[in-house]
Formats: C-alpha cells, structure tokens, sequence
C-alpha cells in the first residue's frame, strides 16, 4: 500500500509540473519578464543601419545646442531606433527638423548628415 501511495503522489507531482502549477511564484516572475522581453524585442527589431554621407556630430538631444557625445567620419554605419522632429537645421544645401535617435536611446544625429531621405531611411517616428 505504501508503495502505490508514492506512486500515486509521484504521479500527480509530474501532471501538476507539466501543467505549470507546481510553482506558481515563478510564473508570476515570468510573465514580467515576458513583457520586459517584448518591450526590449519591439525596439531592437526596429533598429535600422543608417550610414553618414559627411562627418557627423553625434548629440545628447535633436538640437545643436546639446553636447556633443562623440564625432564620426564619412561612411559610419550607426543603428538607428526612430526619428522625430527637433531643431531646424540647414547645412549644405539642405534644411529640414527631422532628427534620428540611434541605438543606444540617449544620442542623436541630425538626418541631413545622412544617406537617404530625410530621415537616413528610418521609418518609424519616435
């Protein structure tokens, strides 16, 4: 009797696995993560490579009036999120506010300085 006790509650641990409810906290934790995972998956997948025509300056916002974070020469390839508008800007031959937020989140460059359209070919606004 003892024996198929065990087996009987061995058994029903298996189906209670295998249906998810042994561990209910744990579930709970990854359904936060699952939505972390699709906040983060949604921005990377619309991460597109924009190239620079010029030698570019790359910003802390969409204006000429924020730092500067770091310079790149002719022909960079960056990852680029999305683009919105900022400050006008007109510089050789062309003037247009579309500014383009790169891959990291925090730095932009001004879309003039890139191949393409206006907006280095990205096409989600921000």
């Amino acid at each position: 009797m003892r024996m198929k006790a065990k087996a009987i509650t061995t058994v029903a641990a298996g189906l209670l696995a295998v249906a998810g409810l042994s561990a209910p906290t744990a579930a709970a934790a990854t359904s936060g993560d699952r939505d972390a995972r699709t906040v983060t998956s949604d921005r990377i997948a619309a991460n597109t490579w924009v190239y620079t025509w010029t030698s570019a300056n790359i910003r802390s916002c969409a204006s000429t009036a924020c730092s500067i974070n770091y310079t790149v020469p002719a022909n960079y390839q960056l990852s680029a999120i999305c683009w919105a508008h900022g400050q006008w800007v007109s510089q050789n031959g062309v003037s247009h506010d579309k500014w383009v937020l790169l891959g990291s989140g925090s730095s932009w460059i001004w879309g003039g300085l890139l191949k393409g359209n206006e907006t280095g070919n990205v096409p989600n606004e921000c």
